[in-house]
């Protein structure tokens, strides 16, 4: 991954990427996991890469908005199987994720429901937060 302007600060790990709580890093999270993609699973098909996609966006956002405080940074974590791909977003609150009840009038809430639709999900404990984690299968 190119490094990034301190604004966004993202730094690839061996053991993922780590990114600032902005909205901005969300683009990178994408970005990672197309890298990710093309370099361990370039055969899986379109379907399961853009359902991957969708997954990383909507936890790296929920981690951004709801796991983070301003300046905190968090992890994004991609492992697989030949078919499976595992997503983990490190980050510094213990609040599990929750679904939200249905509005017309909100343009957000939709982010855990459309995870649990396309993945298998959980929380695990870590220090200092949580992770929240997916698999998706093809």
């Amino acid at each position: 991954m190119t490094p990034t302007p301190d604004t966004v600060a993202a730094a690839d790990t061996p053991s993922g990427l780590v990114l600032a709580s902005k909205e901005e890093s969300v683009k990178l999270a994408r970005d990672y996991t197309d890298e990710y993609v093309t370099a361990h699973l370039p055969t899986i098909g379109d379907e399961p890469r853009d359902d991957l996609r969708l997954v990383v966006s909507e936890l790296v956002t929920n981690g951004i908005r709801y796991g983070t405080e301003p300046n905190d940074k968090l992890r994004l974590v991609l492992s697989h199987n030949p078919d499976e791909i595992r997503v983990e977003v490190h980050d510094t609150r213990r609040r599990p994720p929750h679904f939200r009840p249905e509005s017309d009038e909100r343009m957000r809430g939709r982010g855990m429901f459309i995870i649990d639709a396309l993945a298998t999900w959980g929380v695990a404990d870590r220090p200092m937060g949580k992770i929240v984690w997916a698999v998706i299968k093809w």
